[in-house]
């Protein structure tokens, strides 16, 4: 099994790992998470990957009236083929993990409907403490796995990532995800 950020082996056979390890993918397109001028974190997109950006706004969960507010999210996901996404955000407010957790709870039903928690541990992402959480759900009436990454930031702020898989994505862009959070690093 491949080790990396995430991890769950699904019967569609992607692997989403569980330590942090060297990866066959090279990513080599900086990005910055920038809030009001100042550099919060960096991370690379890899190649093939097309990287969008969207600043804050509205959405309502499924079956609800009330619209939750969403900060900035950086979203990658790779320009040939479909299934597979991450996004990193840092929302204004959010100091702890139990903060993030918390704004987690409450926009997750608009990303992943009826989500299933399969685990939690920590980890380290860039040299800062971390807490993975991993699980399944559903997407757009297709079955998902989950993982969520908080990332203690300098400053007071946490970082919160999201990668989504479908079932039936190619198990090989795990490599890709992998370098995303291998590039991971504070801005200082």
């Amino acid at each position: 099994m491949p080790k990396g950020i995430f991890g769950r082996l699904r019967a569609t056979g992607l692997v989403l790992a569980t330590a942090l390890s060297a990866t066959v993918a090279k990513a080599d397109m900086p990005v910055t998470y920038v809030e009001d001028n100042r550099a919060l974190f960096h991370v690379n997109a890899p190649d093939f990957w097309q990287v969008r950006a969207g600043g804050p706004r509205a959405i309502t969960p499924p079956g609800s009236d009330e619209a939750r507010l969403i900060n900035r999210v950086i979203g990658f996901e790779p320009v040939s083929e479909k299934g597979v996404w991450v996004g990193f955000m840092s929302p204004n407010g959010v100091s702890t993990f139990e903060g993030a957790v918390e704004y987690l709870r409450n926009i997750g039903q608009s990303i992943v409907e009826d989500p299933i928690l399969d685990n939690s541990k920590p980890t380290r992402i860039g040299g800062l403490a971390a807490q993975k959480y991993a699980g399944h759900g559903r997407r757009g009436g297709k079955s998902v796995n989950f993982t969520a990454v908080l990332i203690d930031l300098p400053g007071n702020r946490v970082a919160i990532s999201l990668a989504i898989s479908e079932a039936g994505a190619n198990a090989e862009l795990i490599s890709d995800v992998n370098a995303i959070y291998d590039s991971f690093r504070a801005a200082r």
